[in-house]
């Protein structure tokens, strides 16, 4: 197999595509290492994807206070596995058994009620990770979380990953601050969920998810109306409404899939 290779010069470490990862998560990378970009062929596939692997795990914050021999350790102890699409890696109530590190791909994070009723928690990709709350308290799994796209994530088992809050003190303290994080987005979330109307968490998601291109707001991810229902915890017929008069209004135009922002959104619809 053929692959285009980028490579940084600290440790002689490779980045490859076939992880998927974003030019800017690449590139963000090579700009923190001072390295270079080339491209090469023939390089042996399985030097080439612990490479790749072990300079992810680099650049994710629950590692980043490691050295190259630690991390290389983590990579010993850990599974590398990939799904496809529309794959469910856990389910609410399950038993937790792994620490999951994404380096290709997208994940939802997700409850749903008896009747199918779905809310998203969170979307994460490339250098995120999950799975560790029920690692920690020993608990059931709280969410489900499924596959957006095909993807592939580095599994630590639980008793790998309670030797590492042992043997490295400083993940404890990354996971924490990862930890405060989220419960600061959370706090954000039930605060919009419980002061503002249905077009005011439609307007507030889609400026959160928009970033400036050419003076123009864009949002990568491909949304549907279910998606950010889904997310905003309001039907699709009122989500589909609010677009399409934001649409006539020429506040946002769609590009494809995509949904570009052209003006300030108006304070109340």
């Amino acid at each position: 197999m053929w692959e285009n290779i980028s490579r940084y010069n600290k440790g002689n470490i490779l980045l490859t595509s076939m992880y998927g990862a974003s030019n800017a998560f690449l590139k963000e990378i090579l700009n923190k290492q001072g390295g270079f970009i080339f491209t090469t062929y023939g390089v042996n596939m399985i030097d080439q994807t612990q490479s790749a692997t072990l300079a992810l795990l680099a650049n994710i914050s629950l590692f980043s206070s490691l050295n190259e021999q630690e991390l290389d350790k983590i990579q010993r102890h850990a599974v590398t596995r990939s799904y496809p699409k529309n794959s469910v890696i856990m389910n609410e109530g399950a038993p937790a058994r792994s620490l999951y590190v994404i380096i290709k791909g997208r994940v939802k994070i997700f409850l749903t009620d008896d009747e199918g009723k779905e809310v998203i928690i969170n979307c994460q990709g490339v250098g995120e990770y999950f799975g560790e709350l029920a690692l920690i308290d020993g608990a059931e799994r709280s969410t489900q979380v499924m596959t957006m796209e095909p993807s592939t994530f580095v599994e630590i088992s639980k008793s790998s990953f309670h030797d590492l809050l042992a043997a490295y003190p400083n993940i404890a303290l990354s996971l924490i601050q990862d930890l405060t994080k989220r419960v600061r987005v959370l706090t954000d979330n039930v605060q919009s969920l419980a002061l503002m109307d249905v077009y005011g968490r439609v307007a507030k998601i889609l400026l959160s998810m928009a970033t400036d291109h050419d003076g123009k707001l864009f949002i990568e991810d491909k949304l549907t109306q279910q998606d950010i229902a889904s997310r905003i915890g309001a039907s699709r017929e009122m989500v589909s409404r609010i677009l399409k008069d934001l649409t006539a209004g020429g506040y946002i135009t769609m590009e494809g899939k995509h949904i570009v922002i052209n003006e300030r959104l108006p304070k109340h619809y």
